[in-house]
């Protein structure tokens, strides 16, 4: 069994941010489990332009509200608590903060806790992170 505090796993090396986010990592791909979970939070007034080329991601939002716009069609959806999405198609999108947002994220394949956005929003794939 894993029991992880989330007060305890920040500023750790599982605590990753930059400017205007931050993500708590609390279970990665060497726990085993298959996928990794995250608590991000967004910054108020932040936009985000993610392409998981390599990964799938579910997001629970738990605070704040903001929007997506998924940029193949278009569409944009509010979020707010309660509001879950899934990236099921590597889905190419803008998150924006309108308040602080506080997200439970699950990524397949897991991330390594190495990976950083790349230039065009991706994480590099699982094996190119592992190295």
């Amino acid at each position: 069994m894993i029991v992880r505090d989330l007060d305890k796993l920040r500023n750790t090396d599982r605590d990753v941010a930059d400017a205007d986010w931050t993500s708590v990592r609390m279970l990665l791909a060497d726990d085993g489990m298959g996928f990794s979970f995250h608590i991000t939070t967004l910054k108020a007034g932040s936009e985000h332009t993610f392409h998981y080329k390599h990964h799938f991601e579910s997001v629970y939002c738990i605070q704040g509200r903001g929007s997506i716009t998924d940029l193949g069609s278009g569409e944009t959806h509010q979020i707010r608590p309660g509001v879950m999405y899934a990236l099921n198609l590597h889905d190419h999108h803008t998150l924006r903060a309108e308040e602080e947002l506080v997200m439970a994220c699950c990524f397949n394949p897991p991330v390594t806790g190495n990976e950083v956005h790349r230039e065009d929003g991706s994480y590099a794939p699982a094996e190119e992170a592992a190295e």
